[in-house]
């Protein structure tokens, strides 16, 4: 049975290494314009599956709201781990790193 989350959860599976999306574009492309908290709860209780890169996820304008969740700088390092440049917890380059679902999957 699927829960609330499955869906933005099937959408973070699919924002490819190296590239972040915001909570607000998920959940634009998920239909729920004023949805970008459902999508923070989202990646919040997703951490202990490995299968949801919830580190690729930021806020609209790129920095790592979502950090104290994992603990020390870990979102910062998988990022890192992944060609991301990270500074004061905002991502560098950041509009040429995000990745829209509503114009990537169409």
């Amino acid at each position: 049975m699927k829960n609330a989350f499955d869906d933005i959860y099937e959408v973070v599976r699919l924002i490819p290494h190296g590239r972040v999306s915001s909570y607000g574009a998920i959940a634009e492309y998920l239909g729920g314009k004023g949805g970008a908290r459902m999508v923070g709860w989202a990646m919040n209780a997703s951490h202990n599956d490995d299968t949801i890169p919830a580190h690729r996820v930021v806020n609209r304008n790129g920095v790592l709201t979502g950090k104290a969740f994992f603990g020390g700088n870990r979102m910062q390092e998988l990022l890192e781990n992944e060609g991301i440049i990270v500074k004061n917890d905002k991502i560098q380059n950041f509009k040429e790193l995000f990745w829209s679902p509503t114009k990537e999957l169409l």
